[in-house]
């Protein structure tokens, strides 16, 4: 619906190396899963998940992502 071709994606959880280049690493309630590392800023977004989800509500859950990375953004 946004013009990207998501068709080869999957996903995946948040492995070491993917938070070792951020700058701020974004975690979606992955908890003590997710790799911490030292001097790293985390941000944690509460979101529901959008698996099984009618379409409605996953718009409304990929809308309030793309406003959140948006303020995010503009912070850094």
């Amino acid at each position: 619906e946004l013009g990207l071709d998501l068709s080869d994606r999957a996903p995946r959880g948040l492995e070491r190396p993917d938070a070792e280049w951020a700058d701020v690493v974004v975690t979606m309630g992955c908890g003590d899963e997710c790799p911490l590392i030292p001097g790293k800023r985390y941000v944690d977004w509460d979101l529901d998940d959008p698996g099984g989800r009618p379409l409605h509500e996953v718009r409304r859950i990929r809308d309030e992502i793309g406003a959140r990375v948006d303020a995010l953004l503009a912070e850094l």
